[in-house]
């Protein structure tokens, strides 16, 4: 597959110690398939893991977390026809995102859905891996269904 036309993007799944993953809600967008990890495009130049990082403390706060894990490869999705062409989609057809699978090593009170310019989420949960793919938008299903099993595997901190 080209993944030329394919923006660029990391997403995160942030791991509770008991097991559990963040889960933030889409700010301003109805539905209930608006629940979704933090993720966000990499810059020019810009080290898979430091944009993920950024794009973690951007949307939630977080700076307590390590890395446990990645995906190997680019997981793509493509944009629905309804964004092509619009400015989210930015002339891109889709994203390509690599995954990093990190555990929350702080207190709660790290987390600051409004410590950036730009509001990603309204809320946020703590919940099962499972439930990733019910809870996103039908267009990124096929894209967390695989996410969900690269990171099936991790298990709570004993």
């Amino acid at each position: 597959m080209d993944l030329s036309q394919y923006r660029p993007n990391v997403g995160v799944v942030l791991f509770h110690r008991d097991g559990r993953v963040w889960y933030g809600r889409r700010h301003g967008v109805p539905g209930i398939d608006n629940w979704q990890f933090p993720q966000g495009g990499v810059d020019a130049g810009e080290d898979l893991e430091a944009a993920a990082r950024r794009e973690l403390m951007e949307e939630t706060g977080v700076r307590s977390a390590e890395v446990i894990a990645r995906t190997p490869d680019w997981i793509p999705y493509d944009f629905p026809p309804s964004m092509v062409g619009s400015k989210i989609a930015k002339g891109w057809k889709g994203q390509k995102q690599v995954w990093f699978a990190m555990r929350f090593l702080g207190e709660e009170a790290e987390i600051d859905l409004e410590g950036h310019h730009e509001v990603e989420f309204d809320a946020w949960r703590w919940g099962a891996l499972a439930e990733a793919p019910g809870l996103i938008v039908p267009f990124k299903r096929a894209a967390y269904e695989q996410v969900v099993a690269a990171f099936a595997h991790i298990g709570p901190v004993i």
